[in-house]
């Protein structure tokens, strides 16, 4: 196949006349988380089903009612889940409902961390309640993502730089940046990993005139960025 003036072809490698550079950019980040989870289970259990669902109901409207007296310090509240079954017993040679259980799944999400050990710790004084977390993470759009992406370009030019310095040169023009991946069929230009190793689970027993806040330490976020870039460079003098 032969090339035209209007459509050359292309040469991965590069030329004698404009040798090419193909570098990697890499950044790891460790910032403070934004938001935090946390997931509340509320149960309920009764003889019939009218009164396990009634009891399930004033559970559920004090959690929310709970949760909302934060007010902006909760940016998500999220009903996951709702059931109510029955307990079934032998009874002779059947079997007959021995009594009824419901539970809701809710999920909170904070941004004030001084509020989330105080609400952790109230919700897990009610009765019947379990609270699972916290899950640390940042935003979508966390500032921390461009930052490491910047990075990460930078470490590209430096690299290339230096590659083409160690050959008595300097870099022409860039011909391609891209994100590790993002050819592929699985992009993996940068990632935010939460890590959160934390999990602690309450079973609330009431009875506690006032229950002191947890003192909960935010889990550092790990935000790592990489890029291929390939640039020309001016012919060496070898």
């Amino acid at each position: 196949m032969t090339s035209s003036p209007e459509h050359p072809t292309a040469v991965p490698y590069g030329t004698p006349d404009a040798p090419r550079i193909a570098v990697r950019g890499e950044a790891h980040l460790e910032v403070d988380p934004e938001i935090a989870r946390i997931g509340i289970t509320i149960g309920a259990r009764g003889t019939d089903r009218r009164t396990a669902l009634d009891d399930l109901t004033r559970r559920n409207a004090t959690v929310l009612d709970l949760v909302k007296t934060y007010g902006d310090a909760v940016e998500r509240l999220e009903t996951g889940s709702f059931s109510i079954a029955p307990e079934l017993t032998k009874h002779g040679r059947g079997e007959r409902v021995r009594a009824y259980h419901g539970n809701v799944h809710i999920t909170a999400e904070l941004t004030d961390f001084t509020a989330l050990g105080e609400l952790t710790s109230r919700l897990a004084d009610l009765d019947l309640t379990r609270v699972d977390g916290p899950w640390w993470a940042l935003r979508p759009d966390s500032p921390a993502h461009r930052d490491a992406r910047r990075q990460a370009v930078r470490e590209a030019v430096q690299r290339a730089r230096e590659y083409a310095e160690a050959l008595g040169t300097s870099l022409a023009a860039l011909v391609e940046l891209a994100d590790i991946g993002a050819e592929g069929v699985h992009p993996m230009g940068y990632d935010a990993q939460s890590r959160s190793m934390r999990h602690v689970a309450y079973a609330g027993a009431g009875g506690a005139d006032e229950t002191p806040p947890l003192d909960l330490e935010p889990q550092r976020q790990q935000v790592y960025a990489q890029v291929n870039a390939r640039f020309t460079m001016v012919p060496p003098q070898l």
